[in-house]
């Protein structure tokens, strides 16, 4: 071709291809890779189906750039990431699509507020969803010997790497090599399930209300590797940032920060803490604690010291990352004091000390067994402790939300329920809430199938692990009823040794879509006598001290159905993970606040760090 007729092919090409700003696919069509396999292929297009389904244009701009790592440095040829910076592009119009990039930098050479530009040397692995109509004639036939899962209704994705040449002008483009695309996919998978957890920041939001800008954010997943890829291991490790340079801990600790006393004005922490390395217990006011993350307490400057060397070196920064979401997590929309060192004083101040269900919560019924509180009446008044009849929710449906409407109610978190049940602010019933809210939230939102099957009017069984302070709340479960709307129903077994002998069998008093049953035992040895779940729920798990997990686990893994556990902080989600992977257990469902957590947060022992009855939620096989 001449060369004045090859220039104006390129700019045709260019301007009137697919994609914004960079030209057309250029004819690439996977099966022309070697070493690649049908099998990887239809793998790659379901992953890329199940990251359009989620919608992230809804949200995302070129101007927002995440940092990706997925597994070690020395897994990939060059001894380094391969496309370490993301962006989604074509939510302000062009094609929807993703950018993969060698460097931030290079992200931001091209980068403007709608198109990506031409800049000479830069390689960027695209991927644009097309119309079927528009395919090259090889993708077509791709598309229909391999029936591959569309994207939407009409769309297929195509993958290329697009290069600029050195001399201007002229876009190269080349199909991915294999390495590239197991990159590729790594990601797919880890930032379809990170990418919803994305919180904007306040009044951060642009005069068009489209462009958000959003906390920082750091996470990493286990992604399942293809089986057909055939890799050494089966999972790997992404770690997905926003902004890219977005790190756990910071680096540079290299002796024992001054220590520093960590009360805080508007804090009202009284009663006795516990040093972290000696165990002595030791008043508030005497205590010291870290300097930089402000998190661990100790009972003097010696314990201190020995405590950075042996073991708070290496977790300082993590501790001071969780530290710094304190202000995120606290619930100010509440109004009452959500500060809980002395459960009796707080109960007191609240008129509620001694009273109904609020019982579990001090240590005044300590010796009274999970679910045999005293109880001279069962009556929604006696039961909330005397509320107002508009502090709590009525025992029955919800009057607006039933007639001509065919879905569930589906919450956000606790302002829209407080303000569909009519409850003011001031009401604390979240704190005993938070325990059905969150197993409601799970079925309607987190887990695709039961949400159908709860629209479709079919029936949801869950295996509800460990029950304790929730069997005094049994009444509070019915919430579940009232909010499933008319449609479908719930059965929930609740197994563990708490369980009293005298209480085992069905519960009566409870609506007509909720069922619940009481097992005694632990699960690995009752789970052949109970219907197969839908679901396993585990609130507030608490990995670290119960051996009897173990055996739990095991089920959990051979029965293979979506599993969601909660925390009450952070770092007990860190010991959940390793937990969970020493039993073969990955994550698929990324640690994030729950949204139904209890506004009350709890003082620790010998820590600071921000804990709340089910403050965190995660999952396995989901």
């Amino acid at each position: 071709m001449e060369a004045h007729l090859k220039d104006l092919f390129c700019r045709f090409h260019q301007h009137f291809g697919t994609g914004p700003g960079l030209g057309p696919s250029s004819g690439t069509c996977l099966l022309k890779i070697n070493g690649i396999s049908p099998l990887f292929v239809k793998s790659l297009y379901r992953a890329l189906a199940a990251l359009y389904r989620t919608d992230p244009w809804k949200r995302l701009r070129p101007g927002h750039l995440f940092g990706l790592r997925v597994g070690k440095d020395s897994d990939w040829s060059n001894k380094k990431q391969t496309f370490p910076c993301a962006q989604f592009i074509g939510g302000d119009g062009g094609d929807l699509g993703l950018h993969l990039f060698k460097s931030e930098q290079d992200a931001l050479k091209v980068s403007l507020p709608v198109e990506t530009k031409h800049e000479p040397n830069v390689e960027i692995l695209r991927v644009i969803f097309e119309k079927e109509s528009l395919l090259s004639t090889a993708n077509k036939r791709m598309v229909a010997s391999l029936a591959l899962e569309p994207s939407g209704t009409d769309r297929y994705p195509i993958i290329d790497v697009a290069r600029g040449a050195s001399s201007g002008g002229e876009i190269r483009f080349r199909d991915p090599t294999m390495e590239e695309l197991r990159y590729l996919i790594a990601f797919i998978k880890a930032i379809t399930l990170v990418h919803p957890l994305l919180q904007p920041e306040t009044d951060n939001v642009t005069k068009n209300g489209r462009n958000v800008n959003f906390e920082p954010f750091i996470e990493t997943v286990d992604v399942q590797w293809p089986a057909e890829l055939a890799t050494a291991v089966d999972l790997v490790a992404v770690t997905i940032s926003y902004p890219p340079n977005r790190t756990y801990e910071e680096k540079k600790l290299a002796s024992p920060i001054k220590y520093i006393e960590p009360p805080k004005e508007e804090e009202d922490f009284s009663g006795s803490r516990q040093c972290a390395m000696c165990e002595k217990p030791v008043q508030w006011d005497q205590s010291l604690c870290c300097g930089r993350c402000k998190a661990i307490f100790y009972c003097g400057p010696i314990c201190q010291k020995n405590h950075w060397r042996e073991a708070h070196k290496s977790m300082c920064g993590l501790y001071k990352a969780m530290m710094e979401r304190e202000e995120e997590l606290a619930m100010k929309i509440f109004k009452f004091n959500f500060v809980v060192d002395n459960s009796c004083q707080w109960l007191e101040s609240m008129g509620l000390h001694k009273k109904g269900m609020w019982r579990r919560l001090c240590d005044c019924y300590a010796h009274h067994p999970f679910g045999l509180l005293p109880t001279k009446s069962v009556g929604a008044f006696e039961l909330w402790g005397g509320l107002g009849d508009k502090d709590y929710p009525s025992d029955k449906p919800l009057a607006n939300h039933i007639i001509g409407n065919r879905n569930p109610v589906f919450l956000s978190g606790w302002s829209e329920y407080y303000n569909i049940r009519s409850l003011p602010m001031s009401s604390p019933v979240a704190a005993i809430l938070s325990h059905p809210l969150t197993v409601y939230h799970i079925l309607t939102t987190l887990v695709i199938n039961s949400k159908n099957r709860l629209i479709k009017g079919k029936e949801v069984i869950v295996h509800y692990l460990g029950p304790a302070v929730e069997l005094d709340w049994l009444q509070a479960f019915d919430e579940i009823s009232h909010l499933l709307n008319g449609l479908g129903n719930v059965q929930i077994f609740m197994i563990g040794p708490e369980v009293p002998s005298n209480l085992l069998g069905p519960v009566s008093g409870l609506g007509s879509r909720l069922r619940v049953n009481l097992v005694r035992g632990l699960y690995q040895e009752q789970y052949t006598n109970l219907p197969a779940p839908h679901m396993v729920i585990a609130l507030n798990c608490g990995f670290e001290s119960y051996g009897s997990w173990l055996g739990a686990l095991g089920v959990i893994k051979s029965n293979n159905v979506p599993v969601f556990f909660t925390e009450r902080s952070e770092v007990l989600c860190t010991s959940a993970k390793q937990v969970l992977r020493t039993s073969g257990l990955h994550l698929t469902h990324p640690v994030g606040p729950n949204p139904f957590r209890s506004p009350l947060r709890e003082q620790m022992h010998s820590t600071n760090l921000p804990s709340f009855s089910n403050g965190f939620i995660f999952g396995v096989n989901t």
